[in-house]
């Protein structure tokens, strides 16, 4: 009689574990994003230095998220990150917005930032975003300090 209370423990324990997994899991797709089901439209932008982003990346206007990056290769012509993102509907760029690759401080990670501009056009779903800045790498910054490179 024992053996079949252990087995009908073991089974109940294995279906909370399996119910706060699944749980968990949902809980995460709905916080990263992945589950949202919103309508989007990609945009392209093509970087000098598209270091420390990558697919997947955030793409935040005002610091809130809107977009995420989709793809990104490497033109082999001019040696730029070409790089795709989707961006909620419902967002609507004048057409001199630029955008950059920013650093959410000394430690963190990487983003996406628009700058939106504040021309009475738009960019259009498919469109190229032209005013663009890469990222700037934290060790030539320090590499022209120490050099004493300070050139303005």
């Amino acid at each position: 009689m024992a053996t079949q209370d252990n087995t009908i423990t073991e089974v109940l324990v294995g279906a909370a574990v399996l119910a706060v997994a699944t749980g968990f899991f949902f809980y995460a797709s709905g916080t990263t994003g992945a589950g949202a089901g919103g309508q989007t439209y990609e945009m392209a932008a093509s970087f000098r230095s598209a270091e420390g982003i990558a697919v997947g990346t955030e793409v935040r206007l005002a610091g809130v998220r809107v977009g995420t990056v989709t793809d990104m290769t490497l033109d082999p012509v001019s040696f730029r990150a070409e790089t795709t993102f989707s961006l909620r509907d419902d967002i609507v760029l004048p057409d001199d917005s630029a955008i950059a690759i920013a650093s959410e401080g000394l430690l963190g990670g990487n983003f996406v930032e628009i700058i939106p501009g504040g021309s009475p056009f738009n960019y259009g779903p498919g469109d190229m975003i032209t005013d663009t800045q890469g990222a700037v790498s934290l060790i030539t910054l320090l590499m022209r300090f120490v050099s004493g490179d300070g050139t303005q």
